[in-house]
């Protein structure tokens, strides 16, 4: 179901159900959390590239999972819902960059997959994004904490209430995507060069700053970033860094 390579110092985790649409299941929502674990632990990966093998890159939930789900328990409901809420967080607080090269369709919780990684490179008329949920009276609760932080609201309930399928050209003009390339791996990787040349200590500091000041007023936000200055100041990697710039 899914495929884990590491070049250049970026891992790539492939989606590997072309026949589904790499549709998730319960199985493939573990092995994606597995995965990411193992690149974020291995020293030698900088960034992670997430993908899809075939014309998609996630169509969301398969139809077994969600007939399976209708029958579902209240409680077996919940500790499934733990389960995807669990993935996202793995995606989203990752100390590496993470970069989603949408290569079809990202619907629903696949939309939700490319929308928790940091940057999302996509082609501008063959990957769709959409949050289709609306259509068969389910609602996308999990995935839409990170739609709002990435694109605000007003353009997230555009997205959500509607249920409408937009191509890469569109997704990139809301702001949701942040490359577009005809060879979306290609550009991932050119994307993934770039962050692995840069501090691994400064990026994971940033993205941790980013991510907590976001649920704090100004004046907390102040002091958090302070002591996030003052920290990374006595880091090995600034050292070196100022090193090589006053040489230059």
């Amino acid at each position: 179901m899914i495929r884990y390579e590491v070049r250049n110092q970026t891992a790539i985790i492939t989606l590997d159900r072309p026949e589904k649409r790499n549709a998730l299941n319960p199985e493939l929502v573990r092995l994606i959390k597995e995965k990411f674990s193992v690149a974020e632990s291995d020293h030698t990966v900088k960034s992670i590239i997430l993908t899809g093998e075939g014309k998609a890159f996630s169509a969301g939930a398969d139809l077994e999972y969600l007939n399976q789900i209708k029958n579902n328990s209240v409680l077996e409901n919940e500790r499934d819902s733990q389960s995807l809420a669990d993935m996202y967080l793995r995606i989203y607080k990752c100390s590496k960059p993470t970069i989603a090269a949408v290569n079809g369709a990202a619907i629903a919780g696949g939309c939700g997959l490319a929308s928790v990684c940091d940057f999302i490179v996509a082609n501008p008329q063959e990957s769709k994004f959409g949050y289709s949920e609306v259509k068969i009276g389910f609602v996308p609760a999990i995935v839409s904490i990170f739609l709002i932080n990435k694109i605000g609201e007003g353009k997230a309930k555009q997205l959500i209430l509607t249920g409408d399928i937009i191509d890469g050209k569109s997704a990139y003009e809301i702001g949701l995507v942040n490359y577009l390339s005809e060879n979306v791996l290609d550009e991932g990787f050119k994307l993934a060069e770039k962050l692995n040349s840069n501090s691994a200590q400064s990026i994971k500091m940033t993205k941790q700053m980013i991510h907590s000041i976001s649920s704090l007023n100004v004046e907390e936000a102040v002091n958090f970033c302070l002591r996030i200055n003052v920290l990374s100041r006595s880091t090995k990697d600034f050292e070196e860094g100022i090193k090589k710039f006053l040489n230059k």
